[in-house]
């Protein structure tokens, strides 16, 4: 399944990045270098890369407990894997789009993380399933779509703050990508998700 994969090799990828800073700056997310050396793979490497084992487990936790229920769903839909992959992949080009425009002339601006690309997976989970549970503080069961406002609510509002080093741009960025992704593939989803609201 695409989702081991990916936890998989970002598993890897991160491990090794935790003790070679070298790695670990030639996969970042540096919006000037790839605007002016043209380094536009960093778009998609920085995925790999996370701060400490503390963000890669809950970006890899999240993407692995969400990502097998949207494989199995695009698959039963007719979607099949490269629309996973485009979801996964798509949703960090996304998430990553406004920090490279707006940090394009920052050279010291750097970010890492699978967050825009997990936010992307868990609001097609929310899209498809409005009122399935979600665990609030891994704790506290709620509806999906009460998670989902008050998840981007907070990304919205942190944003502002820009008191702590997580790019919540990217995750609420990310999320609003997966949570339009299925409906623009098959339209008709659009009007099944509000059947479910009602």
């Amino acid at each position: 399944m695409i989702t081991y994969l990916i936890t998989g090799i970002t598993v890897v990828v991160s491990f090794i990045c935790f003790n070679n800073r070298l790695l670990f700056d030639k996969l970042s997310l540096k919006p000037y270098r790839i605007v002016h050396a043209k380094e536009w793979y960093r778009i998609i490497s920085h995925g790999f890369v996370h701060a400490d084992w503390v963000h890669l487990f809950v970006n890899m936790f999240t993407f692995w407990s969400f990502g097998k229920y949207i494989e199995e769903t695009f698959r039963y839909l007719g979607f099949g894997e490269g629309a996973f992959l485009l979801l996964y992949f798509g949703g960090m080009v996304v998430a990553s789009a406004s920090d490279v425009i707006r940090y394009r002339n920052a050279a010291w601006y750097t970010s890492i993380g699978a967050s825009g690309a997990v936010s992307a997976v868990l609001f097609t989970a929310i899209f498809l399933n409005p009122w399935d549970k979600i665990l609030l503080f891994a704790v506290i069961p709620i509806p999906g779509i009460l998670f989902g406002l008050l998840y981007l609510a907070y990304c919205q509002y942190m944003a502002r703050q820009g008191s702590d080093n997580i790019n919540h741009n990217a995750h609420f960025y990310g999320a609003i990508y997966g949570f339009l992704f299925p409906g623009i593939l098959n339209p008709t989803l659009f009007h099944l998700f509000f059947k479910q609201l009602i």
